[in-house]
């Protein structure tokens, strides 16, 4: 392809310059568009293919939960030593979108939730190591969250049962406690944390844009604004082989949420 453009030589215009464009060989395009699709990769290849949420997990932060509701028994209870003073607890595995709810549940059982008579509502036993490991990620049990759950979210999951509901979810909050995130929340409990450095450690966590897919809640405590529950989106099959990084990279970003907050002890403040 040419062009033309006109040279300045001494103050006088001479005869107009015909510059050349530089033609690509076809092996030269192809090198191009090859590293043109390697860069997208590197700046982030989950935001050009991920969809919305199928799911979004919800994990709490005890000792934020807790003030203000000391009379809960999972409150009453807690101590520094217990797991959830220093983990992320289990609140929920939502089956996207937010309608998506009480599948199959009878209009009795409905108002019987959303009274808040947890107690009351029907429940297939776990095996006893589940109901074990549950007890301790989710110390909601004491008040009937895992029934609440279940009957509101869990029975629109995919999977077969409350078994699998359960054992999926506490896979998912295992992979998180396990990360770097977990410890940059047990490191810092009693200061103030930034979002950006959430996000930063999930991503060296579950990879690069991770981060974008988590949304952190926060409420006042008087003078304080405490982190008391991060919900992260989720798609694709979950399962005892899935990956969190996949999981999150197949997910859309999310609004970001609270935008700094406090790690809350245990004990009300």
């Amino acid at each position: 392809m040419w062009t033309w453009s006109t040279a300045i030589t001494s103050g006088r215009c001479s005869l107009p310059v015909r510059h050349r464009d530089p033609v690509l060989s076809s092996s030269s395009r192809n090198f191009v568009l090859l590293m043109l699709v390697l860069g997208a990769g590197l700046l982030g290849y989950q935001q050009l293919t991920a969809g919305a949420a199928q799911y979004v997990l919800a994990v709490s932060w005890q000792p934020a939960f807790c003030e203000g509701r000391s009379r809960l028994p999972e409150c009453r209870s807690q101590t520094r030593q217990r797991f959830d003073a220093s983990h992320f607890t289990l609140h929920g595995l939502w089956p996207q979108p937010r309608s998506r709810a009480y599948c199959g549940v009878s209009a009795t059982v409905i108002r019987k939730d959303k009274d808040r008579r947890w107690h009351d509502l029907p429940w297939d036993r776990l095996d006893p190591a589940t109901w074990r490991r549950l007890q301790e990620v989710m110390p909601g049990t004491r008040s009937g969250l895992h029934k609440h759950e279940w009957i509101k979210h869990g029975t629109c999951y995919d999977g077969e049962d409350a078994a699998e509901y359960f054992s999926d979810s506490l896979y998912l909050v295992d992979l998180l406690n396990a990360s770097q995130v977990r410890t940059l929340f047990a490191s810092r409990i009693g200061r103030e944390l930034d979002g950006a450095q959430i996000r930063a450690a999930f991503d060296r966590s579950f990879g690069p844009g991770a981060g974008e897919r988590v949304r952190i809640a926060c409420k006042n405590d008087q003078d304080r604004r405490l982190i008391v529950e991060l919900t992260i989106g989720l798609s694709g099959t979950i399962s005892p082989d899935s990956k969190m990084s996949d999981l999150m990279a197949a997910s859309s970003p999310t609004d970001p949420g609270c935008p700094s907050g406090f790690v809350d002890a245990v004990g009300l403040q």
